[in-house]
């Protein structure tokens, strides 16, 4: 990846508008409520007749936290009452008992997460006892894929070794930033030595895979302070690394309003921020896998892009293709066949909806005919970083050129600025395209026009 060690910033001015992070297609702004929990239910019910022995990834969402972040952007809630996460944790139990009765009983789990919220923020007795009640009710394949994602704030080795006992393999931690005046701004003061013992007690437990998670574009941000912070992550190795942009979008979390506009990064240092942040990590060996993310050459998810078979859901990305998504607790999205479906986002109405015995479900979305071919057009686009005329053809039955004529003229300017190629039989993502990829993305999203008529909801590109 020797050309992202030096990144032109006018590439990345001239791409830096709204779009979807494409984590489903459409993305979750185009569900409905017309969708709700007896169409969940019969989805289920179909599914479960048609992939009988298909392989499951099972997502858990624990939502507390000890405080709030000022820029986080999740379904979450802060709380320091031990009855209200005990509460949380008999009503999520309850909805894992009543899906588990729909589902096929051979069918097998490949891959499970737990995200937040803070599912480190569960007591070490809770975790086990969470993880136990999903295993008692779900054979697991061979060599599961198993993370969660934990804050090394009020992390202790016990926390770890009941996750590690609990079959956890794959961890991700929190860190944002390292410079204390950035911390103290979004209010996550994190000391170096917290983040770096918990790493050390990940790999002693065998953790076979570590993450880190960094955002740019926080409040009193500078070149500097970022340089130094990546230095340090360089120094702690870890195996992937996700450096979000930060979404600074107070209309549609409140809580960002505690950040003051001025004392956020102006654009031209935003981007200065990411060229620095993708020059760094590649010029250390990483790999850019587009879309934020970024491994090691050895790790799976950057094989998996080698070898084509890398997938993409609600848990970003994945090396588990072909796995069908349940997901459990307030605001989780469930994704297969042809539905997406997502819980209610407040605490109240989840409760509610499982005290009558039925899915928890607020929103969905049945996918056409239409959103199957453009789903996997971008999944492949933004997975593989290029794209097959012939088999998108075979698969749906189409004639490329014809069916996305609509799509081609918008990527022209692609190719002309070099961030992608169009041959007779493919598209292929340069590797400076890979930075614009969402943008890419957004030439085939037959949703996005009205969607962004609609309101403002997405974040920045770049």
């Amino acid at each position: 990846m020797k050309s992202l060690e030096f990144v032109e910033l006018d590439l990345l001015r001239k791409y830096d508008r709204p779009g979807p992070r494409y984590t489903s297609y459409p993305p979750a702004p185009a569900f409905t409520p017309e969708f709700g929990p007896e169409e969940f239910r019969r989805a289920i019910v179909e599914n479960n007749v048609a992939r009988a022995t298909a392989d499951l990834s099972l997502y858990v969402h624990i939502p507390f936290c000890d405080t709030l972040c000022y820029f986080c952007g999740c379904t979450m809630l802060v709380t320091h009452r031990p009855e209200t996460i005990r509460t949380y944790l008999d009503h999520l139990e309850q909805e894992i008992a009543l899906l588990r009765a729909w589902i096929a009983p051979e069918r097998k789990v490949t891959q499970l997460h737990w995200g937040g919220g803070t599912p480190s923020y569960l007591r070490p007795e809770e975790i086990r006892e969470l993880a136990g009640f999903i295993a008692e009710r779900f054979p697991y394949a061979e060599d599961p894929e198993i993370g969660v994602e934990i804050d090394p704030r009020g992390l202790t080795f016990e926390h770890m070794r009941a996750f590690r006992e609990s079959g956890f393999n794959r961890v991700s931690m929190g860190v944002q930033d390292f410079d204390p005046i950035v911390q103290h701004a979004v209010n996550r003061i994190q000391p170096e030595e917290i983040t770096r013992r918990a790493i050390e007690w990940a790999r002693e437990l065998g953790f076979r895979s570590i993450n880190l998670d960094l955002i740019y574009g926080l409040p009193f941000q500078t070149l500097d302070s970022f340089a130094r912070t990546l230095e340090t992550v360089i120094e702690l190795s870890p195996d992937r690394l996700a450096v979000f942009n930060f979404a600074y979008v107070p209309w549609l979390k409140p809580h960002q309003r505690l950040i003051r506009p001025q004392d956020l990064p102006p654009p031209e240092t935003k981007l200065r921020l990411l060229k620095l942040t993708i020059e760094t990590l590649s010029q250390a060996g990483y790999v850019y896998i587009g879309m934020d993310h970024f491994a090691k050459p050895e790790d799976e998810l950057a094989r998996a892009q080698r070898e084509k078979t890398l997938y993409r859901n609600f848990q970003g990305y994945s090396t588990r293709a072909g796995a069908d998504l349940y997901a459990f607790g307030m605001s989780a999205i469930s994704q297969f066949d042809r539905i997406y479906a997502q819980n209610h986002k407040e605490l109240k109405l989840y409760y509610a909806r499982l005290a009558a015995g039925m899915p928890a479900t607020a929103l969905g979305y049945r996918l056409t005919d239409d959103d199957l071919v453009r789903r996997h057009v971008i999944m492949r686009l933004m997975c593989d970083m290029e794209l097959t005329k012939a088999d998108v053809e075979r698969t749906f039955g189409i004639r490329f050129d014809e069916y996305f004529a609509d799509a081609l003229p918008k990527l022209e300017e692609f190719v002309a600025d070099g961030l992608l190629r169009i041959t007779e039989e493919k598209l292929i993502v340069t590797d400076l395209g890979r930075l614009v990829i969402r943008n890419i993305a957004m030439c085939f999203d037959a949703h996005l026009e009205r969607m962004m008529r609609e309101r403002p909801i997405f974040s920045r590109t770049v």
